[in-house]
């Protein structure tokens, strides 16, 4: 068996769109896809288009690398179109690419217009293009990728913050009224994961970083893009026939903890 082949063929003829495709979260998503059978239409900015294309570009003409900005909505359209024209349908949407911007009082409109263009309204946007392909089809999925961020208070991050609670307002908004549609839509929260911006920001030194940001969750180490794919691609599948409006965290028990947190320093009624 190729690398490139899979035990698995839960996609096999089905096409999916997925946002920011070529680097950390949404490569792997992608990817996981691929090796499941499906066709996809993967979105990158241009400057990152180079940083994955080699890995996705393995799977042949099952996959399309369409370059762009999505606070433009002619981009939006744009992915749509060669999904529907070059593939001839529209099965799944993972709405993964999100601007980080993180900021508070010194935000400016400008920062809050990035936060909100390239993040809920890029996803309302790309939905609501996909619901009539989707249709034709008849049925869909779709999986918005928001985060922790977006259901607990972080330090002067209210525009990244801010924007990714509202992603889960919105895919519980667009599972209602797109179920008569037959379509389904969930999120996945992320909590601390290993992508390049972690990878970076620890200096490329996994081993040492690992446990001291895994104190943030239970499980006690980071989370792996790949954990997240399969998440995504559960809820994606028809094993997820009967879930929408869901959000299923993929944080290590990130968001279970209490001000406790792992109780290293905590001294428990009845121990010693």
């Amino acid at each position: 068996m190729s690398t490139n082949e899979s035990a698995s063929s839960r996609f096999a003829d089905r096409v999916g769109i997925v946002t920011g495709g070529t680097c950390g979260i949404g490569l792997a998503i992608a990817q996981a896809l691929l090796e499941e059978g499906a066709k996809v239409v993967v979105s990158t900015l241009p400057a990152d288009e180079a940083e994955g294309s080699a890995e996705l570009e393995s799977f042949g003409d099952r996959v399309l690398i369409v370059p762009g900005d999505l606070e433009k909505e002619s981009y939006c359209e744009e992915l749509v179109s060669r999904a529907t024209n070059d593939f001839g349908r529209i099965d799944l949407l993972v709405n993964n690419a999100f601007s980080f911007v993180a900021k508070w009082m010194d935000a400016t409109r400008e920062d809050w217009h990035r936060s909100l263009h390239v993040g809920p309204m890029a996803y309302a946007k790309l939905a609501s293009l996909c619901a009539e392909p989707m249709q034709q089809v008849g049925r869909g999925a779709i999986v918005n990728v928001t985060s922790i961020s977006g259901v607990v208070a972080q330090p002067k991050r209210w525009t990244y913050n801010a924007a990714k609670g509202a992603v889960n307002q919105l895919t519980r908004c667009m599972a209602l009224d797109f179920a008569p549609m037959n379509i389904r839509v969930n999120s996945v929260s992320p909590g601390w994961i290993w992508t390049r911006e972690n990878d970076k920001a620890a200096g490329y030194d996994r081993d040492k970083f690992d446990p001291i940001w895994g104190d943030f969750c239970m499980m006690r180490r980071m989370g792996k893009t790949e954990e997240v794919a399969k998440a995504v691609l559960f809820l994606l599948s028809d094993d997820a026939s009967f879930i929408t409006a869901a959000d299923l965290p993929v944080d290590g028990g990130y968001q279970g903890l209490g001000p406790e947190g792992l109780g290293q320093n905590t001294i428990v009624a009845g121990s010693q």
